[in-house]
Order: structure tokens, then sequence, then C-alpha cells
């Protein structure tokens, strides 16, 4: 685990490990000198693998082009570098880290520099070349399936996360959902308390000459009324003073969007996000509406859109409005048949099949925000939602 977080380092072991490899093999040879700087050269690369994986697996196959020409004009034999299996590990690195097309080119400079070595080393044929691409052969499989393992960790890790701020969203909606209940209730008891009070006040007014007693009861009303309502608005206000910490706040605007769109990619999901306009300055509850909207769409998406499904997202700002469209393609589900049944425009959102409440949120939002929201089916078994909200 240790060396796995310093890369560098375990490189560098491996490097020091064939120069040992070299050292030990060079006494062997007519000119161990020579032998061991050759070995050297090639050795030195790999310390970079990792940080330039296609200069340094390069740089490893010319010491080697460079190591079979000297060798052969001044040494002679036919002694092969241990830091030649280095070249296994160049290839492997290319296919895991870099691409199939430069790892291509890097085996077919493989080919050359093996019929360089039965040309001028006199390395036996087809022995010595099938045993170098058979480990090539192997280096280039263990390299895919590594590399499909940790892409399916890497987006089981990225789906786990988009679980996790999926789960944080619905708890920040539920409390400023019961925050908008208690808002309420603040206001019906404040309301009716002064109302209350307001009455008995005027009551007591016209009967405090002509009915003493009348009066008294009535201000003892006020009095009781005030203090049953300060006691409930100290009640709803203690609930009310929960402080968040600024790392705690939901984030939006560009930065908020670009954070979204890339954690759907890394759980699979190719989004491509377009903004437009300045969206930064946008007051805090158009920014969050637009966040969220983008949010509950591309999960929809990366839930119930199929296997080869890709998202584009755009945002546009003009002088009085934003335009905010979300659009896949390319999905194929059993769950669109159900999504274009329903009725146009206030049709069944892709989340309706779950839980039921993703249009119905996305509605309620747009609508707080006093704007329009379209929902339906696109052509090619697509998904659309726009919305346009206006900026004040």
């Amino acid at each position: 685990m240790w060396l796995r977080e310093k890369p560098k380092f375990a490189d560098g072991l491996l490097a020091g490990l064939f120069v040992l490899f070299e050292l030990l093999t060079a006494p062997a040879t007519e000119s161990p000198v020579l032998f061991l700087v050759m070995g050297t050269l090639m050795c030195l690369p790999v310390i970079w693998r990792r940080a330039y994986p296609v200069l340094s697996s390069f740089a490893i196959l010319a010491a080697s082009f460079a190591s079979t020409v000297v060798l052969a004009l001044y040494e002679g034999s036919n002694v092969g570098h241990p830091s030649g299996l280095l070249l296994v590990v160049a290839l492997y690195t290319l296919v895991m880290h870099v691409n199939r097309k430069v790892a291509g080119l890097f085996v077919a400079g493989l080919v050359v520099d093996t019929a360089l070595k039965v040309d001028l080393l006199g390395y036996e044929m087809p022995a010595s070349a099938f045993f170098l691409f058979l480990f090539y052969f192997i280096a280039w499989l263990a390299a895919e399936v590594v590399a499909v393992r940790h892409r399916y960790n890497e987006e089981i890790a990225a789906r786990l996360r988009i679980a996790e701020s999926e789960q944080d969203r619905r708890a920040q909606d539920a409390v400023a959902a019961e925050r908008t209940r208690i808002a309420r209730e603040l206001h019906d008891v404040v309301a009716h308390a002064v109302s209350v009070m307001i009455v008995q006040a005027e009551g007591a007014t016209f009967a405090i000459k002509k009915n003493p007693e009348l009066a008294e009861r009535a201000m003892n009303t006020v009095a009781s009324t005030g203090r049953q309502a300060l006691a409930e608005l100290r009640r709803t206000l203690a609930l009310l003073r929960t402080d968040q910490a600024p790392d705690e706040l939901p984030e939006y605007g560009t930065a908020g969007l670009a954070r979204t769109a890339q954690l759907m990619r890394d759980a699979g999901l190719p989004v491509e996000l377009e903004l437009t306009g300045d969206l930064d300055s946008l007051g805090p509850a158009v920014g969050l509406g637009i966040q969220r909207l983008v949010q509950e769409s591309l999960t929809n998406v990366l839930r119930h859109a199929g296997e080869g499904a890709r998202a584009r997202v755009r945002v546009r700002r003009t002088d009085g409005a934003v335009d905010v469209t979300i659009t896949d393609f390319g999905g194929h589900s059993e769950l669109r048949p159900a999504l274009a049944a329903g009725p146009a425009g206030a049709g069944v959102s892709m989340s309706a099949v779950g839980s039921g409440k993703g249009l119905v949120g996305m509605r309620e939002r747009v609508a707080v925000l006093g704007g329009t929201l379209e929902t339906g089916p696109t052509p090619g078994d697509g998904w659309r939602v726009h919305a346009q909200l206006p900026v004040d």
C-alpha cells in the first residue's frame, strides 16, 4: 500500500533491481563496462514510466536498439541484457495507461528490435523470437485484464459517490421542506395571536370606562395570548437555529455544474456540458435550482437510459432568463415505452418508474422560481428536459 502511493519510488526500486541484474551478468561478457553502461541506459527510463508512459517506453525501446547495435559492433557475444524484460514492462504500461494504438506502434518497434537481435547478435530463430513474443502477448493480456478491473472499480466508486450525493441532496430537500412547514406554522402562530390580541385590545379600549371588568378580562386575554405566542415563537425559532458550515453549503454555478457532469462521466455516462453567459452571478435560488434540475435529470439518465446512452447539458443565460436543456441519446431500455406513454408535457419522468418524485420535484422547484418546465421523449429513443427560469 505504501509503495502504491509512491509510484516513482516503486519504479525506481524496479530500475535498481535490474541494474543489479546487469552487474551480475556483466562479468560473463567480453566488455563488462560497455555491457553495464548499455544495460543501465535501458533501466533508467523505467523510473518515469507512470509519469511519462509514452516517452519512457519508447526511450527503453531506443536504448534496446542502441544496445543491440553497440554490442554487435564492440562486444561480439550474444549475451542478452536482463533489462530486456523491461520492454515487457513498457508494453504493459502503454496498454494500461495510454491506449492500444500507441501500444501497437510499440509492438511494431519490438518486431524490429527482435529482428535486429536475431540478425546481429545471433539469437536462435524461431525459438528466441517465439518466447519474446509470448512474453509480450502475456503482458498485453495482463494489462487489458487489469485495466478493465480498474475501470470497473472506478465506475463503482463514482456510482457510490453519486449515491451519497443524491442521499445528501434528498436530506437537504427534506430539511428545506421541514423548514418551509415550520415557517408556515410560525406565520400561522404569529398571525393568529396578533389578530386575537388586536381584537381584544380594541374591545378593551371601548369597554374600559363603561365595563372595567370586561376590559380587564380582555387585557388578560391579550396577555395570555401574547405569552402563548411567545412560547410558540421561541419553540419554532429554536428549530431554525441550525447554522451550516461554508463547506456544507450546496455548490452551484459553473463549478457545481462541472462537478456534477464530471461525477456522471466517472460513473460511465458520457456528458457534454455547454455553458453560455454569466452563470456565476445568478442569485443563490436560481443557481441552486439549475444545479438540482441538472443533477436530477442526469441521475435519471444514468438510471434508466440503458446501455450506450449519452447526455448533453446546455445552460444558456440571456438578458432576462436562463434556458436549461438536458437531452439524452442512444439509450435503449425497457422503461422507455412507459416513459413515452405519459401525457406530453406533463408526462412520466424517467424517475417515475422509481420513486415517482423526480418530475414532481423538478416541477415544484421550477414553479417556485417562476419558470416553465417541459419534458418528453425525443426522436431516436431519447428524453428531453427543458426549463426556462427568470433571472430575477
